[in-house]
């Protein structure tokens, strides 16, 4: 089975689309047979894409922290294509640092992370609502924002805010009477994207590719998962569910916070994960 939603002729909206995953989604969207429009704030990325993906494709530069440039996507869609039915709320920025770090890289992640995926949700979502066939929404998390690792903890707040505000979503959804939308959470594992390269020029052997990753991600809405947990080449799925019940056992057994990287816990932990 296939998401209802991913259908011919019908309008997938990517941001972050112009490399990575949300390259990778749309040009798997396009093979489909949906028509595909991209949003990217890299005007250079974003005349790539479009040369990849063909003049049917619709490219715009876009800041999806800025609620204006996501108002303007979505006018330019609807003029366009006349109807939106995926959303894929995909952009995102690393580098906020730790708590006492710079408040502005915290304030552009979190308003590229976060505020970028509720501007596309708050946006698009209602009008997708008044459309009359199947939507569907991804917006994409991070494993930092289940586990909350040590080192970047603006990132892990702004990706937190996410899984949140996604399973928020879900359940609005859910309680809508003959509701044709469905919204999922994409948790990605290690894939190689500009975001992770870090001045490397070769694909590690531990990272997936972004079209292993969307391969994945259809897979799983075909299942009909909210949570499409990815693993890579260097984790599988039972380690993850490890990694997040230890965390959530934190608060359960009030050990301290992040306890894994304690020092009074990480032979437990190690153990723990053998086991």
């Amino acid at each position: 089975m296939t998401h209802p939603a991913l259908a011919e002729n019908h309008v997938a909206v990517i941001t972050g689309g112009a490399s990575g995953i949300g390259l990778a989604a749309a040009r798997k969207f396009e093979a489909m047979g949906l028509k595909v429009a991209i949003a990217d704030y890299r005007q250079e990325a974003l005349d790539a894409a479009v040369a990849m993906l063909g003049p049917d494709a619709l490219a715009l530069r876009t800041n999806v922290a800025s609620r204006d440039d996501v108002e303007k996507l979505r006018d330019a869609v609807y003029e366009r294509f006349g109807k939106v039915n995926v959303l894929m709320n995909n952009a995102g920025t690393d580098g906020a640092g730790p708590v006492l770090g710079s408040l502005d890289n915290w304030q552009r992640v979190i308003n590229t992370n976060l505020f970028g995926v509720v501007n596309g949700m708050q946006v698009f979502v209602p009008e997708m609502l008044n459309g009359t066939e199947p939507g569907l929404v991804i917006n994409t998390g991070s494993k930092q924002g289940i586990t909350t690792p040590p080192g970047d903890a603006g990132y892990n707040v702004s990706k937190a805010g996410v899984k949140v505000a996604t399973e928020a979503l879900a359940h609005e959804l859910r309680n809508i009477a003959d509701v044709r939308i469905t919204a999922h959470l994409l948790i990605p594992g290690f894939v190689w994207t500009h975001l992770t390269k870090a001045g490397r020029t070769e694909k590690p052997a531990g990272a997936w590719t972004p079209e292993q990753t969307v391969d994945f991600m259809l897979a799983s809405l075909d299942r009909g998962d909210f949570y499409i947990l990815c693993p890579d080449n260097e984790v599988d799925r039972a380690t993850d569910e490890k990694r997040i019940l230890w965390a959530a056992g934190d608060v359960v057994e009030n050990r301290p916070p992040l306890s894994r990287w304690h020092k009074d816990f990480a032979d437990k932990f190690k153990a723990y994960l053998k086991g």
